[in-house]
């Protein structure tokens, strides 16, 4: 009697020159620099995809992904990104925005300096936490006569496709505040239950995009009044780093802010901004040279 099962088979792990071919693709693909360190993470993250292909090595899907099916090469990226990520993660910096940012922007467009309108971009925006916790803090300071719309970009298109379903599990959702869960989620029922959606009012104000920051078409639109680019800095070398933030730089509107994550900081090239808060950063009209 036969069996019904086949064993499984492991596709053979990279060799030293494959895997040095993946980390130099990947690092011309998006900038995000895999040390040697990283060989175990970079196996782990793409042996699933190499069994869906049917495929025996990591060699013949490099193969793969560089004659057969350049397609394969977004399906490569979604699975090396890292989207780790949960609602109102460093919260002093909604704190920021709530607190010192918002009433700034009211008092400017009382006094006639400004339009009533927000607009801001949020730059690796995973599966859409960050874009939902800042369009829920922007929802809840600004009276409904702002004009409020935020753009989250990501590289990953499976990250991109859980942010745009707009639903998360009551755990992840425990990070939210009280008053804003019960202003701003719909609980699930049936077969959704244990889950909850962000409201329509909500997501009608954020647009997802997939974007590269290494890319030389970033189709963002100055000026901007929030830039949120966290814990994306840190998986490039110093000079593309040095790139990517002179270009989110370029599209904040004077005064415009820019927040970076804990572990982050500019460049020491003189840029046109001023510390805030640490990894909160200005946008002014001369350019200042940090220590």
């Amino acid at each position: 009697m036969g069996t019904a099962f086949a064993p499984v088979i492991a596709p053979t792990p990279p060799t030293d020159a494959e895997f040095a071919r993946f980390r130099t693709l990947i690092e011309r693909e998006t900038g995000i620099h895999l040390s040697e360190a990283k060989r175990a993470l970079l196996t782990a993250r793409l042996i699933h995809r190499i069994r869906e292909l049917g495929l025996a090595s990591f060699g013949a899907y490099l193969h793969h992904v560089l004659d057969d099916d350049p397609a394969e090469t977004v399906q490569m990226l979604d699975r090396i990104t890292t989207n780790e990520t949960h609602f109102f993660r460093e919260p002093h910096h909604f704190e920021l925005i709530a607190e010192r940012a918002v009433p700034a922007l009211l008092a400017e467009a009382a006094a006639g300096r400004r339009p009533r309108r927000l607009h801001a971009w949020s730059a690796g925006c995973s599966s859409g936490e960050e874009p939902y916790s800042l369009a829920m803090v922007l929802r809840s300071a600004l009276s409904p006569g702002w004009d409020v719309s935020i753009l989250a970009t990501d590289l990953s298109t499976r990250a991109l496709a859980r942010a745009r379903a707009a639903v998360y599990t009551l755990e992840r959702a425990s990070d939210i505040p009280m008053p804003m869960r019960q202003a701003f989620l719909l609980r699930g029922v049936g077969g959704q239950e244990g889950n909850v959606k962000i409201v329509p009012e909500l997501r009608a104000l954020i647009r997802f995009d997939r974007l590269n920051l290494i890319s030389d078409d970033y189709r963002v639109a100055p000026p901007l009044d929030l830039i949120l680019c966290r814990n994306v800095l840190i998986y490039f070398r110093a000079e593309v780093r040095e790139r990517v933030v002179a270009r989110l730089i370029d599209r904040l509107a004077p005064g415009g802010l820019l927040l970076l994550g804990h572990a982050e900081s500019l460049p020491a090239t003189p840029l046109p901004v001023r510390m805030v808060i640490p990894t909160v950063y200005q946008r002014v009209d001369q350019p200042a040279r940090r220590a």
